[in-house]
């Protein structure tokens, strides 16, 4: 497959500049701990059915602490029409009870201290600090994955290998670039019939064949 030109990957930076400035996460959340849960639950499951689920999630547990002292199988009947819902309910536990017990119940805003929680590997602690604090990072999800290599920008077999590539190439604007690649290939250029007709980018598309995930 043909790799995008230096020329084509500065015009594709500008147009998802242009069309995604603003854009943020379709996940709903009112502060650091809930975003954090949200992000987590959203790994192989859809922001709409994370967007269901979270409610009575966070009703239940509005807090670290509430969360840190839950009953286990409370939490996985709260969350089971998503998918991993046990090994995700395990892992909400033991990221509330770090968040207590070494950082006073307030979650920790840089990478590494993020990646210290349960569940929460470096995708999750970049979209957690992509949407929350603006930072100048990118996270490859499907949708990120699949984009970046119908459009030439990358051609590695893994979501960390993509994104070490997309940081190298686009360098700034890198939260805008995510949001944007997350919604682009979420509703136009996604994995089953993609929607060309829709499409700011064709001009820069090298296969709508191939990377279907």
């Amino acid at each position: 497959m043909k790799k995008a030109t230096k020329i084509e990957i500065k015009a594709i930076h500008q147009l998802f500049i242009d069309k995604y400035s603003d854009a943020v996460t379709e996940l709903n959340y009112r502060n650091a701990y809930e975003l954090v849960v949200a992000v987590a639950l959203s790994a192989q499951c859809t922001d709409k059915r994370v967007n269901v689920i979270t409610p009575a999630l966070f009703e239940a547990y509005p807090t670290p602490h509430a969360m840190s002292e839950a009953d286990i199988d409370d939490v996985k009947k709260l969350i089971n029409s998503c998918s991993f819902f046990n090994n995700k309910a395990k892992n909400l536990l033991a990221m509330a009870k770090r968040v207590v017990e070494v950082y006073n119940g307030k979650i920790p805003m840089n990478e590494k201290d993020l990646q210290s929680l349960g569940g929460v590997g470096q995708k999750t602690a970049n979209v957690v600090m992509i949407e929350y604090t603006g930072a100048n990072l990118m996270a490859v999800d499907t949708h990120v994955f699949r984009v970046s290599h119908r459009l030439g920008l990358s051609d590695d077999k893994t979501a960390t290998a993509t994104e070490a590539t997309l940081v190298k190439k686009f360098k700034n604007n890198l939260q805008a670039l995510h949001q944007g690649m997350v919604l682009f290939g979420r509703y136009i250029c996604k994995a089953k019939n993609p929607k060309c007709e829709e499409c700011f980018l064709t001009q820069f598309c090298k296969t709508t064949k191939s990377f279907k995930v």
